[in-house]
Parts: structure tokens; sequence; C-alpha cells
């Protein structure tokens, strides 16, 4: 009797992981906010000017005087980030930009072009518009996933 529950048991196991699996590679992974915040999200991008990977890449290797940001939070641009980049997390970028821009206070360079990437586009976009909006008037969003970037073996810093 005992055999016989532990056959049954293990084949169980063995049923319910398999049925995981096709199903975790079937299902989309579940998202942490709601469909609202993509909705601004889309609507913000379409009132800041954008750039994908290829474009960006050209941008990272001859960046001339031009600031790239990245607006993730200070752990997750430890773990690898794009040369160049300062980071200036997204919840405060209206207040720190101020020091990545030469001539502040009196001389202030609003034309300068800036770059805000991500991790996926999303806080880049947002940042862009916030940029926007406290007077800058060359920024562009990178809409790109870091992990895109570095699958691509683009270079990344530590």
């Amino acid at each position: 009797m005992r055999v016989k529950l532990f056959v049954v048991v293990v084949a169980s196991i063995f049923m319910l992981g398999l049925s995981g699996q096709v199903f975790a590679e079937d299902a989309k992974p579940a998202k942490s906010w709601p469909a609202s915040v993509d909705d601004v999200i889309g609507k913000t991008k379409s009132s800041v000017k954008t750039i994908d990977m290829e474009a960006f890449k050209k941008v990272v290797e001859n960046k001339g005087d031009a600031i790239i940001i990245d607006v993730r939070e200070p752990e997750e641009y430890k773990s690898g980030f794009i040369p160049g980049a300062t980071n200036i997390p997204r919840g405060v970028a209206e207040f720190k930009i101020w020091k990545a821009v030469a001539g502040f206070p009196d001389k202030t360079n609003t034309s300068i072009k800036i770059y805000t990437y991500c991790a996926i586009g999303g806080r880049a976009v947002l940042t862009a518009k916030a940029l926007q909006d406290v007077g800058f008037t060359d920024v562009t969003a990178v809409t790109m996933k870091m992990a895109d970037w570095i699958k691509a073996g683009n270079p990344v810093e530590r």
C-alpha cells in the first residue's frame, strides 16, 4: 500500500511539474502595475522624441557633448550601466539634472542633448517628458530593454 501511495504521489508531482512548465512557457509574466500606467506611458511617448537601441548605440559610440542618463534606481545602475551614463533616478530627475549640466545656475545649457534610458523604456519616456517640462529642449528617450542591450553584446560598465 505504501509503495502504491508513493508511486501516486511521485507521479502527481511529476505531472504537476510538467503542466507548470507548459503553463509557464505559454503565460506572460504578470505586470506589477495596472494598464493605466501603460496608457500614461503611451500618451507621454507621443510627446517626446524616442530612439531605438540601434540608434542609441551610435550615440554611445560618439556621444560628443550629449548627456546620457540612466534613470534606474542606484542598485539597478550598479548592476551594469551603459558607458558614459550618469545615474539620476526618475523620481529625482527634475532636481538632480542640474548638477549634470554645465553652467548651472547662471548659464545653464537647456538645449544640450540628453538621452534617457532605463530597464524597459517606460521610465525613460516619463523622465524625458519631465525634463522637457522643466525647460530642456533636446531630450530623447531610448525605448529599449537593457537586457536586450546586454544580450546583443553592447558595452556595459560596472
